[in-house]
């Protein structure tokens, strides 16, 4: 009885605003910290002055205090959030049965690659996001992830976002983009790609564009004319490298160029929209880049590709991606390469990943003049528009762990455009399953801390 009492009156001092503002001593400290600990299981964060939990902000835990697990060692917590940044947290590791305390380190939402680097160099294992309520986990393996995007930009925005994410894990150290290949046919879509890398400081990323693929292609939202949008004074909003003048690489080609000068097995492939230039990639020959004709280049380059596309399980229906342009799709089925690793992200995937138009242009507040704020500002982006070209992006950069996989099998695709998994052990292929609303919570949130960061 006396505990739980005292654990009570330690709860007003926590939340009572009378109490919260007077001045404790560092041993009445270290018992408000210990009984906050047994207060909240799931963790906390507060300020040693007000003992208050940040509204927003990202949380990461100074090294020196990563072993302090015990009533004895907040004393040695407090002593160093002093010196630092006045902040303490504690969180419960259920494997070991023991609840950590630690001296922490509050970044700005929109910082989180430094966020991240202080995490990896600080030995932790997640940057805790205040407003969002999620752990953006930073003990990944520094892999050398090369990616070449494939997108059929200028249609849904989910391509925009897909590269935008692609940007962000750049600007992390996560990811090197190569090159990006517009499969879209339309010299606008190509300027669309060179105004975002522009926009997200990697203008030297080499873009090619598709000029002998599917022909009247649906469009869903029509955002166009973004790279020409001018203010009232006739000055180009959005810069790009290419301008009017510049030309793009052939797809393909840019596509051979960039395989022949990577290591063996050493590319990903995001694959976002149509295979058109993927199915003139294989159906290519040897020229000035590579003595190899096209299956062979792909065989020997590239290591594994996530597609955007399929309709796998009980589901027998054609998938959107690869029947519209369903020769070029049979002929990318055909040639691919068996030793080419393949995950596809079905639709279903991304269907409860609802960005809501309102909160896309409040994400994007922090600036007047943003690409992607400009097309949901000016066109109707409520159109069921969904997360769905991320999810390729994201499996490619953060692993398999992130998602749960089928089994193993091999895909193939009908001429209705169904694609039909059959499972093998030997197989090359998987498909992501759809997330359960916590899953999809996440990720959503993930997608929205990416679109704050500037």
């Amino acid at each position: 009885m006396k505990r739980i009492l005292s654990l009570l009156f330690l709860a007003s001092v926590v939340v009572c605003p009378a109490f919260g503002q007077q001045k404790l001593s560092d041993k009445e400290l270290a018992s408000v910290i210990w009984a906050m600990g047994q207060m909240y299981p799931d963790g906390f964060t507060v300020s040693l002055d007000s003992l208050r939990q940040p509204a927003k902000g990202l949380a990461v835990s100074y090294k020196e205090t990563q072993n302090m697990f015990d009533k004895k060692n907040i004393p040695a917590v407090i002593k160093h959030a002093r010196a630092h940044e006045n902040m303490v947290g504690g969180w419960y590791d259920p494997e070991e049965g023991k609840y950590y305390f630690d001296s922490s380190r509050i970044f700005p939402e929109d910082s989180l690659a430094a966020a991240l680097a202080f995490a990896r160099a600080n030995h932790q294992h997640t940057v805790y996001d205040f407003d969002k309520g999620i752990n953006i986990r930073s003990n990944y393996e520094q892999k050398d992830i090369r990616i070449i995007l494939d997108c059929d930009m200028g249609s849904s925005t989910d391509d925009m976002f897909a590269l935008m994410m692609l940007h962000r894990y750049m600007d992390m150290g996560r990811c090197n983009l190569i090159g990006v290949v517009v499969d879209r046919m339309g010299r606008a879509n190509a300027d669309i790609v060179d105004v975002l890398n522009n926009f997200y400081g990697h203008p030297d990323v080499p873009i090619g564009l598709e000029t002998d693929g599917q022909k009247d292609t649906h469009v869903w939202i029509t955002y166009h004319n973004l790279p020409y949008a001018r203010n009232t004074d006739g000055v180009p909003m959005f810069k790009r490298s290419v301008g009017d003048n510049g030309t793009y690489m052939e797809g393909y080609k840019l596509y051979r160029k960039l395989l022949a000068s990577q290591p063996d097995r050493s590319v990903t492939i995001a694959s976002i929209g149509f295979v058109t230039t993927l199915a003139r990639l294989l159906q290519s020959g040897p020229d000035e880049y590579s003595p190899l004709n096209g299956v062979e280049l792909v065989r020997k380059k590239v290591k594994d590709i996530y597609a955007m596309g399929g309709v796998f399980g009980k589901a027998v229906e054609p998938d959107y991606n690869f029947l519209q342009a369903i020769d070029f799709s049979l002929k990318f089925f055909e040639l691919l390469p068996k030793e080419v690793d393949v995950v596809f992200s079905p639709g279903e995937v991304g269907d409860p990943l609802d960005y809501r138009p309102e909160l896309v242009i409040s994400d994007m507040s922090w600036t007047d003049l943003h690409p992607i704020k400009w097309t949901y500002q000016f066109l109707n982006c409520d159109t069921g528009q969904k997360m769905w070209d991320p999810q390729a992006v994201i499996n490619a950069v953060e692993g398999d762990d992130f998602y749960k996989l089928s089994e193993r099998g091999f895909v193939t695709l009908t001429p209705a455009g169904e694609t039909l998994f059959t499972p093998d052990p030997k197989g090359n292929c998987r498909y992501q399953f759809p997330g359960d609303r916590t899953w999809c919570d996440t990720v959503l949130k993930y997608i929205r801390l990416m679109a704050i960061q500037h």
